[in-house]
């Protein structure tokens, strides 16, 4: 089907995108996935290009375009190539939006330069060793200074993608105890320097997948946090935390689906140059049965996908249309590459075949930002179950 998302503008920044990729990326992603990270002048490259200040505020020093899309072609893109930018998405697509929308004046003054250079790369630090999904079980803390002058910071972080490159960190902490008949208040967001001292960059862990985009484990002992660097108001984290989960999980179905379409175009250009008994893989029924179940599959997806951008762009995508792309979108995903990798055989299995990567990468997509066990819950309550 014709998609109608993209107009001329988005679709001359993709020929911009898909060029450094090939230029700056693609010749050199190997070595980046041998380290486990990228290099910290990618993100200074994408600074320069302006990557970073798309949906920056005009009067911030960025381009002032008050839409995702051009995020949506930066991961098409990248799926398209099976590559990533490390953790530059959490920077742009998430981090962005908590700083556009609770961030005075003065702090985004103060906090722009840096992030559009890419001198200044941000993180944001929900998930604690005892708490995932269930984000009001949080149990890092900060209490206020006698003085009133900065927040003493403590506790401990997992799985923090950008972990190791960020030099801010949004920390969500519990500034004041919990009520018993709601949990979820006394929840705060501090943007935290990870260059202050007694803040520790622990294990960067080890993943099956997204390699390149560092995870990493993060500790607080006594860091003081300056007033000024409370992001909107004290104890109102966990309704920023809910409002920012609809990007988040429309950030993860776009890249579901632009990688199960990838994975059909490594899967066609694969089966028609391999021979099996004199034949190409491509000329089998079963072959062409499996692809057109597949480009069946992720159309569905990524008309979804397009309505869902739309809504976002307009303020109008609900938390449960989020919920409902992330899980529909994930889960073709995770079929559609499934199939794609059989239909390559042995060296489907092996890593220098972009199907591998697409394979390792994906799986990841329905558990973070919620696990679809979560996103079925959410969906649930909103149909009066």
């Amino acid at each position: 089907m014709r998609r109608s998302v993209y107009n001329e503008d988005h679709e001359a920044f993709r020929g911009t995108i898909r060029d450094f990729i090939a230029k700056e990326v693609s010749p050199v992603f190997h070595e980046w996935e041998q380290a486990g990270l990228v290099p910290r002048e990618l993100y200074y490259k994408l600074g320069d290009l302006g990557v970073f200040g798309i949906e920056v505020p005009e009067q911030f020093g960025g381009a002032g375009l008050d839409s995702y899309k051009y995020e949506a072609v930066i991961q098409e893109e990248l799926a398209r190539a099976a590559v990533t930018f490390g953790a530059s998405g959490i920077h742009t697509g998430l981090c962005l939006g908590y700083l556009k929308r609770y961030a005075t004046e003065d702090q985004m003054r103060r906090w722009m330069p840096g992030f559009l250079s890419g001198d200044t790369m941000y993180a944001i630090a929900m998930t604690e060793p005892g708490a995932g999904s269930d984000l009001a079980g949080i149990k890092t803390s900060a209490r206020l200074s006698e003085d009133g002058t900065h927040w003493i910071l403590n506790g401990a972080k997992t799985f923090i993608t950008g972990g190791v490159h960020a030099d801010r960190v949004l920390v969500v902490c519990r500034t004041s105890p919990a009520p018993a008949e709601n949990r979820r208040l006394g929840l705060s967001l501090l943007v935290v320097d990870a260059h202050a001292e007694g803040f520790a960059v622990g294990r960067k862990l080890e993943k099956i997948g997204l390699r390149t985009s560092d995870t990493a484990e993060l500790s607080f002992s006594d860091v003081k946090v300056p007033v000024e660097d409370l992001l909107g108001e004290e104890g109102n984290a966990f309704s920023y935390l809910s409002e920012n989960l609809v990007v988040e999980r429309l950030f993860i179905g776009i890249s579901a689906t632009a990688s199960a379409r990838a994975a059909i175009d490594f899967a066609l250009e694969y089966t028609r140059q391999r021979e099996v008994f004199g034949k190409s893989v491509a000329s089998f029924q079963n072959t062409k049965f499996v692809l057109a179940e597949c480009a069946a599959e992720v159309e569905a997806a990524q008309v979804m996908t397009d309505r869902a951008l739309e809504l976002h762009d307009v303020g109008a995508l609900t938390a449960a249309d989020a919920a409902r792309l992330k899980l529909f979108t994930t889960e073709v995903a995770g079929r559609v590459i499934d199939k794609c990798l059989q239909l390559h055989g042995g060296y489907g299995y092996i890593l220098e075949y972009p199907i591998a990567r697409l394979y390792a990468d994906t799986r990841v997509s329905r558990i973070y930002a919620g696990t679809n066990e979560v996103m079925k819950s959410v969906i649930a309550k909103d149909l009066g179950l």
